[in-house]
């Protein structure tokens, strides 16, 4: 393992180990519904990601975010170790074949009826930013069925993107996937009209299923973090990574070979940066 992830691992388990208390079980849950994205993130090749995420809802407010990034949390929960030196010191570390699932969506998303707050992390740190709720949806007289669900048709502009949805109204739950709320019912699938995007509910819990279930997601995801705007946030999260030789320096670490690898990824980040196809295309 190179330097870099070694320093990556050990800043995460840090961070967890000091951010990770109990579960959010303050609030009953109403409904899980899984969703399926395919996307496409880079304009120069036809080829799709493929992640599932997870909507969680509660009496008062929802939260989304990737499956993968879920169970990297229980994980790191279970599987850290402490070691207590003699000369004080602590060492932190994984059992034995502990392997962290990854994915590059880490954030969560939490909807009420009143506003989207958009959390993540940049470095060590969390940051938040809060958004309306979509208000100007156009409700078309249209309906289809998807995976047995009666649905209607909406559509609206957001974030540069003109989106396509289709909501259940028997389902009479305002949320949806990422930031897509607002609907007189549960969003079942939703895409852009380049169909780079695509979001579609391919499972959920029965009611049985979610008898006596709690929102299950850790409060370090979306507790004590920093007020911020999306620009902002994204400013810091792209200032942390090419702070990466400044960490390495922290730890004693030679960093020619670091600084070295700093220029190529950053000369491959800006000749990425012209063929990235990012969700949100404006802020």
């Amino acid at each position: 393992m190179n330097y870099f992830k070694k320093i990556f691992w050990l800043l995460v388990f840090l961070y967890s180990a000091i951010y990770y208390p109990q579960s959010y079980q303050q609030d009953t849950l109403k409904g899980e519904f899984t969703y399926n994205l395919k996307a496409k993130f880079d304009k120069r090749i036809d080829k799709y990601h493929e992640e599932l995420f997870v909507l969680k809802v509660g009496e008062r407010k929802a939260f989304f975010a990737s499956i993968v990034s879920l169970k990297g949390d229980s994980v790191m929960e279970k599987s850290g170790t402490t070691t207590h030196n003699v000369d004080g010191s602590i060492t932190l570390g994984w059992k034995t074949g502990v392997v962290i699932p990854k994915t590059n969506f880490n954030f969560t998303i939490i909807q009420t009826n009143e506003k989207v707050q958009f959390f993540d992390s940049a470095g060590m740190s969390l940051f938040t930013y809060k958004q309306p709720v979509i208000a100007n949806w156009k409700l078309a007289d249209e309906t289809r069925v998807i995976n047995t669900i009666t649905c209607k048709k909406a559509e609206v502009r957001f974030k540069g993107r003109n989106w396509i949805a289709w909501y259940a109204p028997e389902i009479p739950l305002p949320y949806g996937p990422m930031k897509f709320s607002g609907l007189p019912g549960l969003i079942i699938k939703i895409t852009d009209e380049k169909e780079d995007y695509d979001f579609e509910l391919v499972k959920s819990l029965s009611v049985s299923q979610l008898k006596g279930k709690f929102i299950n997601i850790k409060e370090s995801r979306y507790t004590g973090a920093i007020e911020t705007t999306q620009a902002k946030l994204k400013q810091a999260q792209r200032n942390a990574d090419a702070n990466a030789a400044a960490v390495l320096a922290s730890y004693g670490t030679t960093i020619i070979q670091g600084q070295e690898m700093i220029k190529q990824r950053e000369k491959a980040r800006k000749e990425n940066e012209k063929y990235k196809n990012p969700l949100e295309l404006s802020e």
